[in-house]
């Protein structure tokens, strides 16, 4: 796996990781969206036969994320679960013991829907729709920043909501689609966490940042 990759919002430094996460380096802090939890094991209750390893592999890359950075807090900007509970999020609060000291906050996203007993269960802390956290503002949906006041408006925004994705064009007709992260001089859109989600296509303008997930790597596109 390609080293993550370091890039500069307004004096701290985020790492870049090909495991669709950010490293806050000043906080010490990861930083990822849209995990779904529990969105595989909703598909079999339908009567699809989604494996459950593709979830146990989402939470096996989240543990290797935390011990790799020996992170001590998680920022999840929305979307952590995918609907009602399921034992899928059983398996979570097991997990949950294992980084027992890890400090969880959780902004919540429109699939976050479960009761407030469950979060206070998995010792997450929940902000309702924004957060706060040094000069930064942590959102789901960046549709939320017009309830943002004037001050939080000068702030840098995460995001996540839309899982970008950019699509990359060969010679000839040949395309591929990649999932990436997205930052502009005022936000950035993380990508999905979760690997079983799909992709919104993002087109940079000029002065905007493209960080392809390819593989195991990162490309900055230009």
């Amino acid at each position: 796996m390609q080293n993550p990759v370091p890039h500069i919002i307004r004096n701290h430094t985020f790492w870049v990781s090909p495991e669709r996460c950010l490293l806050w380096e000043e906080e010490n802090t990861l930083i990822v969206a849209d995990l779904h939890l529990g969105k595989s094991g909703h598909f079999r209750k339908a009567g699809i036969g989604i494996p459950q390893s593709i979830y146990k592999a989402d939470l096996q890359r989240l543990m290797a994320q935390l011990y790799l950075y020996k992170a001590e807090r998680l920022i999840i900007a929305g979307d952590f679960t995918h609907s009602t509970a399921n034992k899928e999020l059983d398996l979570f609060l097991k997990w949950r013991k294992d980084f027992s000291s890890l400090h969880i906050d959780l902004v919540k996203g429109n699939h976050d829907i479960l009761a407030d007993k469950w979060y206070e269960e998995a010792n997450v802390k929940v902000h309702s729709w924004k957060m706060q956290a040094g000069p930064f503002i942590f959102l789901h949906d960046l549709k939320a920043e017009t309830k943002l006041s004037t001050e939080e408006r000068k702030m840098y925004r995460f995001t996540g909501h839309l899982h970008p994705a950019i699509n990359l064009k060969g010679k000839g007709r040949q395309s591929l689609k990649f999932p990436c992260f997205y930052f502009t001089e005022e936000y950035c859109v993380l990508p999905a966490f979760s690997r079983f989600t799909g992709g919104f296509q993002v087109t940079p303008a000029k002065d905007e940042k493209i960080f392809a997930i390819i593989e195991d790597g990162i490309m900055q596109i230009p």
